[in-house]
């Protein structure tokens, strides 16, 4: 699983026009499954999510995490991390996971996050989406389950 975070300060996400989450200050998570991954990986990624320490204090040091901060995290389903762009022109997705198994593990993530106390909204999965929002920093991190 890959974990793609901006730490943003609003962002929102539409679907057709139609807002389907937004959040204020806090993180937008491009989470990607690969084929393997499971509830483990789920787990692991939103603690580390909940607890990385990437938002000031007030000397400006990374000494806060979202969960701090009272943040909140827009979770968006993003396959295209899964893109291996080693060979030719066009990405390979081979070791994205199917979508339903995606989907759940998605899902799960989010509600892991959630059990945390953290605010969390999601765009919609297998829907094209726009995702509208402002980078703080810019802080973005790349984090993974698999090394």
């Amino acid at each position: 699983m890959k974990v793609l975070l901006q730490r943003v300060r609003r962002a929102q996400v539409t679907v057709a026009d139609e807002v389907v989450g937004s959040i204020g200050l806090g993180l937008v998570a491009l989470v990607g499954v690969e084929v393997g991954d499971g509830l483990d990986d789920a787990q692991r990624m939103a603690e580390k999510t909940a607890l990385l320490r990437i938002f000031p204090d007030d000397a400006g040091r990374f000494h806060r995490s979202v969960r701090d901060c009272e943040g909140e995290v827009l979770v968006v389903s993003q396959f295209t991390l899964m893109a291996d762009t080693r060979r030719g022109r066009r990405p390979s997705f081979t070791q994205a996971a199917p979508p339903e198994v995606a989907e759940a593990l998605v899902g799960q993530f989010a509600a892991n996050l959630t059990s945390r106390g953290i605010g969390v909204a999601t765009g919609r999965f297998r829907a094209h989406m726009v995702v509208h929002l402002e980078n703080d920093g810019p802080v973005t991190l790349l984090l993974q389950s698999r090394e």
